[in-house]
C-alpha cells in the first residue's frame, strides 16, 4: 500500500480507503464484513470511511466492532453528518445542535474517543456556514475530531467556507468527498481546482461507478445474478448506466485495453483515479475479501502519459454522458 497526505494536512491516508455505504450493516453479513475489514487492514489500508446515516448507525457499529481489535493510532476513521437520523425538527442538517449530538452518537457506536475526520455529508442551505464551521472547530478543540471535511459541496460553497474560516480563525477544512470515476468527471472543472487552491484533498467515492467499471455488465446480456444490479431495489444512477448501450460498449473496450496492460478493468479504473491531480484517496466498497485483494493491486501500477491518452481516447465517445443529478 502507498500513502498520501490528506490535502495539505499532516495526516497520511492509504491511497485506497474502505467504505461501508450500501454494504456493512445492510447487504453484507457481519462476519463477512469483519473479514473484509480485516483483509483491508492487513493489505495496508489504514483509512476507513463510514457515516451515521448508513443503515441508521449500523454500519458504524459493524465497523467499530472489528476496528477495536487494532491499535487506534494505526487507524484513520472518518464519519459524516447531515442526513436525517430521526423525525424531529433538529434531527438533520448541519446546525451546531445536530453536529454535536451526532458526533457523540457516532463515537458511541464506533466505540472510539475521537474521529480522525468528520465530514459534512452535504451542504445545508438552511444553516449559516459560519455556524457549521464554528461547531466543527469546537469539536476539534475538544479533541472529539482531529480534522474536518465536506462531501459533495459545490465549488462556490467550498470557497466561501475557506474565506469564513480564515476570517474567523477556524481550523481549515482538509478534504472533500465527491463521486468521481472515469465516467463521472464533473468535479474536474471547478471543485478540484478550488479544493487544491485551499489545501483540500479529494477522497472520492464510487470509483467503479457502482460496479459498471468492473466490466461485468455487458451490452445485450442479462445482469449477473450475484450483482448489485440484480437487486430489485436498484437505484436510479445504476439503472441509467445499464440502459446506456454506448456506455457499456465503451466499458468493454476499456476492459480489453486493461488486459493488454496485464491489468483488469477494476485495477485500471482505480489506477486512473490515483493518477489524477488533487486525489488523496479513493474509497472502495467490498462485499467479499477477494474484491479488496484485487483492488489493492491497483496502487502498484503507474500509468504513463501514453496510457492516459489511450484511456481518454476510448472514453471520448461517452464524454458527454451526464453527471449525477442531485
Amino acid at each position: 500500500m502507498k500513502y498520501r497526505q490528506l490535502g495539505k494536512s499532516g495526516l497520511r491516508v492509504s491511497e485506497l480507503a474502505l467504505g461501508s455505504w450500501l454494504t456493512y450493516g445492510k447487504s453484507v453479513e457481519d462476519q463477512t464484513a469483519k473479514k473484509c475489514i480485516e483483509t483491508a487492514y492487513e493489505a495496508g489500508i489504514n483509512f476507513f470511511d463510514t457515516a451515521n446515516v448508513y443503515e441508521q448507525g449500523q454500519a458504524e457499529i459493524v465497523l467499530g466492532k472489528t476496528l477495536k481489535n487494532y491499535n487506534r493510532d494505526t487507524l484513520v476513521v472518518a464519519s459524516k453528518v447531515y442526513f436525517p437520523m430521526g423525525d424531529g425538527p433538529n434531527d438533520l442538517g448541519l446546525s451546531r445542535k445536530h453536529i454535536f449530538e451526532q458526533c457523540d452518537a457516532s463515537l458511541k457506536r464506533l466505540g472510539m474517543d475521537y474521529l480522525d475526520l468528520y465530514q459534512c455529508h452535504r451542504y445545508d442551505e438552511n444553516v449559516p456556514i459560519e455556524e457549521t464551521l464554528w461547531a466543527l472547530d469546537d469539536l476539534q478543540r475538544q479533541g472529539k475530531i482531529l480534522y474536518a471535511g465536506v462531501s459533495e459541496w459545490p465549488a462556490d460553497k467550498i470557497q466561501e467556507a475557506h474565506r469564513i474560516a480564515k476570517e474567523r480563525n477556524f481550523r481549515p477544512l482538509v478534504s472533500n468527498q465527491p463521486a468521481y470515476n472515469m465516467i463521472e468527471r464533473q468535479i474536474e472543472k471547478e471543485v478540484v481546482p478550488v479544493s487544491m487552491a485551499n489545501g483540500m484533498g479529494q477522497v472520492v467515492f464510487s470509483p467503479l461507478a457502482q460496479g459498471i467499471l468492473t466490466g461485468k455488465y455487458k451490452p445485450g446480456q442479462a445482469v449477473p445474478e450475484d450483482s448489485r444490479a440484480a437487486n430489485a431495489n436498484i437505484n436510479n444512477f445504476l439503472q441509467v448506466y445499464l440502459n446506456n448501450k454506448p456506455l457499456l460498449e465503451t466499458i468493454q473496450n476499456l476492459a480489453t485495453f486493461a488486459q493488454d496492460l496485464d491489468m483488469n478493468l477494476t485495477q485500471l479504473a482505480l489506477a486512473w483515479i490515483l493518477h489524477q491531480p488533487g486525489i488523496s484517496s479513493a474509497i472502495i466498497g467490498a462485499s467479499k475479501p477477494e474484491q479488496i485483494e484485487n483492488n489493492v493491486k491497483a496502487v502498484e501500477f503507474e500509468l504513463s502519459d501514453e496510457i492516459i491518452v489511450g484511456i481518454n481516447d476510448l472514453l471520448h465517445p461517452i464524454s458527454n454522458f451526464g453527471p449525477r443529478k442531485k
